[in-house]
């Protein structure tokens, strides 16, 4: 797999996408990540890539040509299955797009920054639009950092126990269960005795309980 990334600030992508668990995959040759810097293809001396927005509004919006030309060299390289902006009206990302994603061969992730981008560049480049949330950040770089964590680990060999993967949170609609590690008992505080029984139904349908009342309790709106 390979995920290109486009970003004015390119510095705030190096470290989350070169450790724990990414940087394992990368090493492994499992995905392959690439940072683009848009200011390659800024304009003029000073490599503008943004400007003011017709019509008055404050902030700058990333212009059209800088993107449209870096976009158009990666995909004169290779064919992608995806062009996504990171986007605050896109759609919600969750684990079943995160899915989806894993089993893409070539994506870009274009990062938005200052006001956003020429409305152009959604219309007439972009193939879909991804939010981490209904909320606002400085840039799209963080969300595309997570955006990549969430695919990357999905990928075979990426977990040293690729069924850990399969008992996520919202792999299968409802989030975890709770988790224990030894020792069986710390300050008066114990693991329940079904988890140390060692009788794998047991365990399973406690489990099974445990994740669909924390659901309906923290997040009902997964039940619907």
């Amino acid at each position: 797999m390979r995920i290109d990334i486009i970003t004015v600030v390119p510095e705030l992508l190096e470290s989350p996408l070169s450790h724990s668990i990414v940087g394992r995959a990368v090493k492994k040759g499992l995905v392959e990540i690439h940072i683009h810097h848009l200011r390659k293809y800024g304009l003029g001396s000073r490599q503008s890539v943004d400007d003011y927005s017709y019509g008055g509004d404050a902030g700058m919006v990333l212009m059209v040509e800088p993107v449209y030309r870096m976009i158009e060299e990666l995909r004169a390289e290779r064919s992608y299955d995806e062009i996504i902006y990171m986007s605050p009206d896109g759609e919600i990302f969750d684990q079943g797009i995160a899915n989806e994603l894993s089993l893409k061969e070539n994506i870009i992730l274009l990062c938005g920054h200052y006001k956003g981008i020429d409305e152009r560049i959604r219309e007439h480049l972009v193939t879909r639009e991804i939010s981490v949330g209904d909320f606002v950040v400085s840039g799209g770089e963080i969300p595309a950092a997570l955006v990549a964590d969430a695919i990357i680990r999905l990928l075979p060999g990426a977990l040293s126990d690729e069924t850990s993967a399969l008992s996520d949170s919202f792999q299968e609609g409802l989030v975890a269960p709770p988790v224990y590690t030894r020792p069986a008992e710390f300050n008066g505080w114990k693991v329940p005795d079904v988890l140390l029984s060692g009788n794998p139904r047991l365990i399973r349908e406690w489990q099974d309980e445990q994740a669909l009342q924390r659901t309906r309790e923290r997040r009902p709106n997964l039940l619907k």
